[in-house]
């Protein structure tokens, strides 16, 4: 493209970001993949990692209508060099059930519906009506039931031999939203038995030649099973990994290309190597997990936006829209006010947020009565975007938390947890962690949080215990963005509980780094048997102080080792070791 116009940021229409010459990172070679597969398909991603872009892209290279636009849209792409013989071939009806209304309980909610398929319907008559007879279009119209339009589609398609397409973008979001916000019982009303949604999707099987349906759980496809028993599951197919997102390759064609239009400036690598620990490390598939890992599209496309804008990377990493993704995770561990199982969903948010990761059982499908049991809940973490795939172990997945972006999310959701429970004054807290990073002043901070764990008598009783511990000191200890708080680092053949280190390219000021070694003993525990964990503990820290890349992290800075230890809630030892 000879003209460049600026950053494709929040853009989802594949023939808007086209036409307007933004830059697109070139996704069309898997379309003969998609083609390979089986007709009806169903892949489930996070939000913010460009499926409805995706999506548009599938709607404008299938689409009959869009025929003598081919070489405009794509004639620059792989797939302008590389056709198939499916393209340009369907009348495509696209919708995008995020848009159809939600909010109303009942027969409005089946009228809201219907009301936006309707209008989705009408306008794909208006745009197919040549194809037709001359009636074709007014009859639609004049059809009160979105349902019985559809029929109506399938009769005349079928006897004019037009093969149909049918993309279904968050196909979910209807559905999600109702089991969220309305409850199970109207959630299974809608997809169980003569359930108006589930109605759609029985009629959707054996009228299009081919179907795509793009969402971000699971759980709404597993209701509608007796109806829609057709699709076949490409989201932990390796082949399709990267699909969504950026890899890196992606990342650096695109910032080449601004560069090369002189609308970036600095170095690549350390720009990649700034954006890696925030937005990077995702993997979707078993298999894939000794392939490139995948960026989050949203916060890519935001800190090349500040690159390109403001010439430096934006001040806060995290978008602003990012952080109002965690009322997903409150939506989760809340789901249908089941306060019976929630004590157990907080245990496992403590549990992620304080070691990193967590070992899961994938469920690729479950029905929405059983939403709320662990392994359930723990999939649906990995497919919020929660949790990614790090590894293995024997037949279950290691799922840890995918970056700093996402971690922000678990410790600002613990905090306003712990916030209710017993509030503490943030602004205060705030003050001290910025002494401990700038002046060397620890103690108050650690003696205000133990005292606050101390008061929080419901997250206390609910969770005790060295994890719970761990959770709540990370929290708030998070509150600040001077430190890269990593957990269960390695650390001189050991792992220590916690490694402050310092954000310079942020912070170049800051004075002091840590680590902390936390000791959790029982409330019956002797003075004798303190001692000895204590010194267990002063051991293991001088250990750690010898490790060279801990040191080489903390140049610059002077190394702090702290023993926090508890004896239940109870801080017993805040002390400073003196290395070696």
């Amino acid at each position: 493209m000879s003209q460049v116009k600026g950053i494709p940021y929040g853009i989802s229409d594949f023939k808007r970001l086209r036409n307007e010459n933004f830059y697109y990172v070139d996704k069309t070679m898997y379309l003969p993949l998609i083609e390979k597969m089986p007709s009806y398909l169903f892949l489930i991603r996070p939000r913010r990692f460009g499926k409805s872009l995706f999506l548009s892209l599938m709607r404008t290279y299938y689409d009959i209508l869009q025929k003598d636009n081919f070489e405009k849209y794509f004639g620059d792409l792989w797939i302008g060099s590389h056709p198939t013989d499916q393209r340009n071939r369907f009348q495509v009806l696209y919708f995008d059930f995020s848009k159809a209304g939600c909010s109303q309980p009942g027969t409005d909610m089946m009228t809201s519906f219907n009301d936006y398929c309707s209008l989705i319907i009408n306008q794909f008559a208006h745009e197919y009506a040549s194809y037709y007879d001359a009636d074709y279009k007014a009859t639609i119209e004049n059809i009160a039931s979105a349902k019985a339009k559809l029929s109506y589609i399938e009769i005349k398609a079928k006897e004019k031999g037009y093969p149909l397409y049918l993309i279904v973008d968050e196909y979910d979001n209807f559905t999600n939203v109702i089991l969220s916000e309305h409850g199970q019982k109207m959630f299974h009303d809608l997809t169980h038995a003569s359930g108006f949604y589930r109605e759609y999707f029985k009629q959707f099987k054996g009228m299009f030649d081919r179907i795509f349906l793009m969402g971000v759980s699971p759980i709404t496809l597993d209701d509608l099973s007796s109806g829609y028993n057709i699709d076949w599951n490409i989201s932990t197919d390796e082949t399709f990994n990267a699909m969504m997102g950026f890899d890196e390759t992606d990342v650096r064609e695109m910032f080449h290309y601004y560069r090369q239009n002189d609308m970036l400036t600095g170095d690549i690598d350390t720009m990649i190597a700034e954006m890696k620990p925030w937005y990077n490390n995702y993997c979707f598939a078993r298999m894939a997990l000794d392939s490139d890992r995948v960026f989050n599209c949203d916060m890519t496309l935001y800190y090349l936006n500040y690159q390109v804008q403001k010439h430096r990377a934006p001040e806060d990493m995290v978008d602003k829209n990012i952080r109002t993704d965690y009322s997903k995770l409150k939506m989760l561990a809340r789901i249908d006010h089941d306060c019976s199982q929630e004590g157990s969903r907080m245990s496992t948010i403590e549990e992620i947020a304080a070691k990193g990761e967590i070992l899961v059982d994938l469920h690729t499908s479950f029905p929405a009565e059983k939403v709320t049991d662990i392994d359930n809940f723990r999939s649906l973490l990995y497919y919020y975007g929660l949790l990614t795939i790090c590894g293995t172990r024997g037949d279950l997945l290691k799922m840890c938390i995918p970056n700093n972006c996402v971690r922000e999310q678990y410790f600002g959701f613990l905090r306003d947890y712990y916030q209710k429970q017993s509030s503490i004054d943030l602004h205060y807290l705030n003050v001290m962690l910025t002494d401990l990073a700038y002046d060397g002043q620890w103690k108050p901070f650690f003696e205000s949080i133990a005292l606050a764990y101390r008061e929080n008598s419901s997250v206390r009783d609910a969770m005790e215990g060295e994890r719970n511990l761990q959770g709540f000191l990370k929290a708030y200890l998070a509150l600040a963005s001077y430190y890269l708080v990593e957990p269960e680092l390695e650390m001189n053949y050991g792992y220590c509980d916690f490694f402050l280190l310092p954000d310079k390219k942020r912070y170049p000021d800051i004075g002091h780094s840590y680590i902390l070694e936390l000791k959790y003993a029982g409330r019956t525990t002797t003075d004798t048997e303190l001692e000895t964990q204590a010194e267990e503990g002063r051991r293991q820290l001088l250990q750690y102080s010898k490790d060279k890349i801990a040191l080489q992290l903390a140049q610059d800075t002077t190394l702090h080792l702290i023993l926090l230890q508890f004896r239940g809630w109870d801080l017993v030892k805040c002390e400073e070791i003196a290395s070696c």
